[in-house]
C-alpha cells in the first residue's frame, strides 16, 4: 500500500516556483467561494509518520490560504474534562462550521493507532474503533462535510536518515521530539496497523491520500492539488440526496394496532397516594445521585411527547429532588444559525454530561425523525438514515458509562384539547400555547405514525424507550421518577457484578 510513497518523488525548485503561485491563487479562490456559499465544512485529518512534513505542510497551507478561515486543532493526551466524557465528545465540539476548514492533528486515527502500537488493547478493539470512525465519517459527509484524509509517509530508512540529519544539525535538532524517537522504534507496528485502518476506511466519500514526505516541494504541491480538486468538486457538484443504505422501507401501519394503542391511558393516582409515592421516589433519586458509584456514570434523560403531555411538570418533579449543581436542563427549540451550520447531532454532543452529572433534554435529537420528518424540514433520506445514526450515538454514550433514559409521554386527543383550552383561559399558562401547537394537532395521525416508527427502530436493549401514560399527570410524574431510579440501580448493580468478576480473576 505504501510502495509508491517510498520511491523518492522529487520536484525541482524551478518547477515548484512556477506552479505554486497559480495553485495558491486557485486555493484562495475556492476557499472564499466555499465560505460565501457556506455549503460545506471541510475537515482535514493529518496522520502518518513523524518527520514526514505534516506540520510544515499545514503551516504552508495556512500561508497560502486565509488562516482566519482555518482552525488547526491538536488532540494530544486527553484532559481530565475529556476523560469524563465519551471519547468522541472532544472531536464533535471542535468540528468546523459550514464554510470553514478544520485541520485535525492527533485525531481519531492517531488515538487508535497509538493505543494498539503500545499494546493498550488488542486487534478486536482496534477494529471496533475503525468501524466507529467509518460510521462517523459517513454521517459527517451525509451532513455536508468534505473530508480529506492525508497519510504522510516515509520509509523506515528515510525516517532514520531524517532523524540523524536533524540530530547532527545544531540549528534544527530541537525539531526532534520524543515522539519521533519513539516512533522510530515502533515503525513496523505503526505502519502495519496504519495500513489496516487505511484499507478499511478509504471510501469514495472520504478516501485516503498517501503522500511521500521526503521532498518538501513534491509534498506541498501534491497536498495543495488534492485539496483544490476536492474543494472545486464540492463547490460545483450538484447536491444529491444521500441514499439511506441498509435501511428497509417503513411499512404502512394505517389501520393496524400500534404500541400507543396498547397503552392504558386511564391509569391514575389519587392525590394522597401521589404525594406519598412522589416523595418516596424523589428521596430515592436524591440518594442515588449522591451514591459514590455515580462517579463512574453520567445520567441523560430524554423527554419527548405530545404537546401538553406534561413534560415540563415531570421535569420539574425530577429536578426538585436534586441539588441544582448536579444537573442541567437543555430545552430544544428550532436550531439557531450556528447550529444549522453543523451536523444535527452537534448541538446535542455539546451538552453531554461528564461523569457524575445529569442532563435533562426537553425535546432532543429525535426531532430529526419527528418534527423534521413530519414538517418536511429534512429529506426522507435524512430522517431514514437518522435511525441508525441515533442508535450509534446512544451506543457510544452507554459504552462510555452514560445511563440513557428516554420517555415518550402519551395523551389522547381529547385530553390534549382540554389542556389547550385550559392554557388559553388561564392567564399564567397562555405562554404555553401557540399557533404551532394547534397546527401540530391537525397532524395528529401523522405524528402518531412517526412516533411508532421511532420507537420500533430506536428502542434498543442498551437504550429502551419508556412509554408513559400521561392522561393523569400524577401517574406520569411518579412513573418517570421510578423509571430513572430503576435505571440507576440496574447500572450500579451491573458495575458491581463486573468488579467482582475482575477481582476473582
Amino acid at each position: 500500500m505504501f510502495e509508491s510513497a517510498e520511491i523518492g518523488h522529487f520536484i525541482d525548485k524551478e518547477t515548484y516556483d512556477r506552479e505554486a503561485p497559480a495553485l495558491r491563487e486557485a486555493l484562495l479562490e475556492a476557499q472564499f467561494e466555499l465560505h460565501q456559499q457556506k455549503r460545506a465544512s471541510v475537515i482535514v485529518l493529518i496522520n502518518g509518520i513523524e518527520g514526514a512534513g505534516k506540520g510544515e505542510t499545514v503551516k504552508l497551507l495556512s500561508e497560502w490560504m486565509d488562516p482566519r478561515l482555518i482552525e488547526v486543532r491538536t488532540f494530544d493526551s486527553q484532559t481530565d474534562e475529556e476523560l469524563a466524557h465519551p471519547p468522541a465528545w472532544r472531536y464533535w465540539r471542535q468540528l468546523p462550521a459550514k464554510g470553514r476548514m478544520g485541520v485535525f492533528f492527533g485525531n481519531w486515527y492517531s488515538q487508535m493507532l497509538q493505543g494498539r502500537v503500545h499494546g493498550l488493547f488488542k486487534n478486536a478493539v482496534l477494529d471496533q474503533a475503525i468501524t466507529g470512525a467509518e460510521r462517523l465519517e459517513k454521517m459527517l459527509c451525509n451532513e455536508g462535510a468534505v473530508i480529506f484524509k492525508f497519510w504522510f509517509h516515509l520509509s523506515k530508512k528515510q525516517m532514520k536518515e531524517r532523524l540523524q540529519t536533524l540530530k547532527d544539525d545544531p540549528l534544527h535538532s530541537w525539531r526532534i521530539s520524543p515522539l519521533d524517537w519513539q516512533q522510530s522504534k515502533t515503525y513496523d507496528k505503526f505502519v502495519r496497523y496504519g495500513e489496516r485502518a487505511i484499507r478499511r476506511t478509504s471510501r469514495d466519500y472520504a478516501p485516503w491520500n498517501i503522500v511521500e514526505g521526503i521532498d518538501p516541494y513534491y509534498r506541498s504541491l501534491t497536498v495543495g492539488k488534492i485539496l483544490l480538486e476536492g474543494l472545486q468538486a464540492a463547490l460545483h457538484t450538484p447536491k444529491v440526496a444521500a441514499r439511506p443504505a441498509g435501511v428497509p422501507p417503513l411499512p404502512d401501519k394505517q389501520g393496524e394496532l400500534t404500541l400507543l394503542d396498547c397503552l392504558d391511558l386511564t391509569r391514575h393516582l389519587e392525590k394522597e397516594d401521589y404525594q406519598e409515592q412522589l416523595i418516596t421516589e424523589q428521596a430515592r433519586l436524591s440518594g442515588l445521585m449522591r451514591d459514590k458509584r455515580m462517579r463512574r456514570h453520567s445520567l441523560i434523560a430524554v423527554f419527548e411527547g405530545n404537546d401538553a403531555a406534561g413534560k415540563g411538570g415531570s421535569i420539574r418533579r425530577v429536578a426538585a429532588a436534586l441539588d441544582p449543581r448536579q444537573y442541567i436542563i437543555v430545552p430544544i427549540a428550532a436550531p439557531s444559525e450556528d447550529e444549522r451550520a453543523q451536523p444535527y447531532l452537534w448541538r446535542f454532543w455539546r451538552h453531554i454530561p461528564a461523569r457524575g452529572k445529569f442532563t435533562i433534554f426537553d425535546r432532543s435529537w429525535y426531532g430529526r425523525v419527528l418534527v423534521e420528518r413530519v414538517e418536511g424540514f429534512c429529506t426522507k433520506a435524512d430522517w431514514m438514515r437518522a435511525y441508525g445514526e441515533i442508535n450509534d450515538f446512544e451506543e457510544q454514550l452507554t459504552a462510555a458509562g452514560a445511563i440513557v433514559v428516554k420517555f415518550w409521554l402519551a395523551i389522547d386527543k381529547d385530553t390534549q384539547l382540554e389542556r389547550f383550552q385550559e392554557r388559553e383561559e388561564i392567564p399564567f399558562k397562555r405562554f404555553k400555547i401557540t399557533e404551532e401547537d394547534w397546527r401540530n394537532r391537525e397532524k395528529w395521525d401523522v405524528y402518531r405514525s412517526a412516533v411508532c416508527d421511532m420507537v420500533d427502530r430506536t428502542s434498543t436493549e442498551i437504550s429502551p424507550w419508556t412509554l408513559v401514560e400521561a392522561n393523569d399527570k400524577r401517574w406520569a410524574r411518579v412513573k418517570v421518577l421510578r423509571t430513572i431510579n430503576e435505571a440507576l440501580e440496574a447500572a450500579f448493580e451491573k458495575r458491581d457484578r463486573q468488579e467482582k468478576k475482575r477481582k476473582k480473576k
